[in-house]
């Protein structure tokens, strides 16, 4: 039930005589929950002149701000503007598969396996496991053995898709943490080795030498993470095979699907990585686990490129909420227990600190990345000439929006190339007070959350 303070707060925007112009721009930011506040002006000059053709100025707008998109990919933080990124994700990786956005139809042709990368186990953890659509016992043990810490290492529990023990370690002081907070660390390097070591094995299943191979063929891909309930990554990726001009040109004959996989097999129980020696903590070599999932990516089959590129975007709007750590950065000094975390996440995070304390990990950066469990990467990835790039699709998205307001006539006709642009821009603060964000709720039909104090956001003195 909104409280006095918030419903003063509506009642005063309500009857501000910019309304109409504040519910538009809150329309237009797509029922984003967290707005950024910017203020400043844009002036279009002629140069030969100094005739100003056309200004803008934030001046006018309700409250002296113009209100913006956060265009965050966490869904956990913004679920309108995820959206925006997944569905930007989906096109991008459907693109490389069918065509399209640059890419040409031909590439449907051209061999291309859907491959899931995997964590060693660090400590055997609660599961949910389903067999002809029932669900069976999680780690059932008939002569069950104990561990050194006096737990029975064994689970006849059917795990419910959301209990919150799945992940957990049967026995946490029985579970590597170090290692799993390393190997997050250290899986980018992992899958840089891998990616180099695929080309060297494609290569020579060719007859051919790199410089050869280039000649011939590339290796183009794309790639997102995952997070495990347990709280380690794993990579999806889309693996193509192309001729020497990438998507343009086909493979030569020899270079098959057949081939690629037994080359991504290869490649993924090749590659390792050695961790840094610490003080209390000896180095360690970090491998990809041993569930390795290749698949054939068909137009036909039950694998198809809607169903992959819907997969891999989904994916590319998360991170390690899953898990049930914070969706922040964590300060050194923050006391954990405050959080009300669960104790699994709550030791992942407390191995970050440690291992970020000792001076032979400082280049892990594991504090800075603590909230994300020691992943350091970036959530998805492309190679050059796999498809085409975000930054294109919002190019091409503006390009869009401007010619609508060009035709509206919200902006002048300027040739870009001989008008002078003269622009300034502050941050003046983001969100929304508590009237406000009801409010927004109520324009755009998505549930915003309510300032954690009252009072907080831009617009808390209205």
């Amino acid at each position: 039930m909104p409280n006095t303070y918030a419903v003063a707060g509506m009642i005063t925007r309500l009857h501000d005589p910019q309304y109409e112009r504040w519910a538009s721009q809150i329309r237009r930011t797509g029922g984003c929950r967290q707005p950024i506040h910017l203020r400043g002006h844009i002036f279009h000059v002629d140069p030969a002149t100094g005739r100003r053709l056309h200004t803008y100025t934030t001046a006018t707008e309700p409250d002296g701000i113009l209100r913006l998109p956060c265009k965050t990919r966490r869904a956990s933080r913004c679920p309108a503007c995820a959206e925006t990124y997944r569905a930007d994700t989906y096109q991008l990786i459907r693109a490389g598969l069918v065509g399209g956005k640059g890419v040409p139809e031909a590439v449907t042709a051209h061999p291309c396996l859907f491959v899931t990368l995997t964590a060693p186990s660090f400590g055997t953890v609660h599961t949910r496991r389903e067999q002809g659509g029932m669900v069976l016992p999680c780690h059932p043990r008939r002569d069950a053995p104990t561990c050194p810490h006096g737990r029975v290492m064994s689970c006849t529990a059917r795990h419910g898709a959301d209990d919150s023990r799945l992940g957990e370690p049967l026995c946490p002081d029985c579970y590597d943490y170090a290692g799993s907070v390393l190997f997050n660390a250290m899986s980018p390097e992992l899958w840089r080795r891998f990616t180099e070591a695929l080309r060297r094995r494609v290569a020579k299943l060719g007859g051919l030498t790199l410089r050869e191979l280039r000649e011939q063929a590339t290796i183009s891909f794309a790639k997102v993470a995952e997070y495990q309930r347990r709280g380690v990554v794993h990579f999806h990726a889309v693996i193509r095979l192309d001729g020497p001009n990438g998507p343009a040109s086909p493979p030569p004959a020899w270079a098959t699907a057949d081939a690629l996989e037994q080359a991504v097999r290869h490649a993924a129980s090749a590659v390792a990585v050695t961790t840094p020696e610490a003080t209390d903590e000896p180095a360690r070599v970090l491998r990809w686990g041993t569930q390795l999932d290749t698949r054939e990516i068909t137009m036909t089959g039950d694998l198809t490129e809607q169903a992959v590129a819907a997969y891999i975007a989904k994916y590319a709007t998360k991170a390690a909420e899953c898990v049930g750590t914070l969706d922040r950065r964590i300060n050194p000094l923050d006391d954990l227990t405050a959080f009300g975390l669960r104790d699994h996440p709550r030791r992942l995070i407390a191995e970050c600190m440690r291992l970020g304390g000792l001076d032979e990990m400082a280049d892990l950066r594991l504090i800075q990345w603590a909230h994300m469990l020691g992943f350091r990467g970036h959530f998805s990835t492309k190679s050059r000439r796999y498809s085409t790039t975000l930054g294109k699709l919002r190019a091409a998205r503006a390009a869009f929006v401007r010619g609508e307001e060009i035709t509206t006539g919200r902006l002048p006709i300027l040739d870009e190339d001989t008008v002078l642009v003269i622009s300034h821009w502050e941050y003046a603060g983001k969100g929304f007070s508590t009237g406000d964000a009801l409010l927004a709720a109520a324009l755009t039909g998505r549930p915003l959350p309510l300032p954690a104090r009252l009072g907080e956001g831009h617009d808390a003195s209205v």
